[in-house]
């Protein structure tokens, strides 16, 4: 499942950002539970991060996850321009 964050404004006018930890660990048969005792997150929190229930992003929590799996934030998240 790929989580989709839509920004403030107007998603025609800024794109969106889209959150593809999911697919990266389910990619790599890394679980959840691996990734929150290695990482240093509540399970709540990297759920969120999965399905998209993120109220704000946490940049801590982005960097511990990334140290974790040996990734960049370019591999678990993208930004998609707005569609003309």
């Amino acid at each position: 499942m790929t989580a989709v964050i839509i920004m403030k404004e107007n998603e025609s006018d800024v794109g969106r950002v889209i959150i593809t930890l999911d697919e990266y660990r389910i990619s790599r048969g890394i679980s959840k539970h691996k990734i929150v005792l290695g990482a240093g997150v509540q399970r709540t929190q990297l759920q969120n991060y999965c399905k998209n229930s993120v109220a704000r992003v946490d940049l801590g929590v982005l960097a511990r996850i990334c140290a974790f799996l040996g990734c960049e934030l370019s591999d678990i998240m993208r930004y998609e321009p707005p569609q003309d």
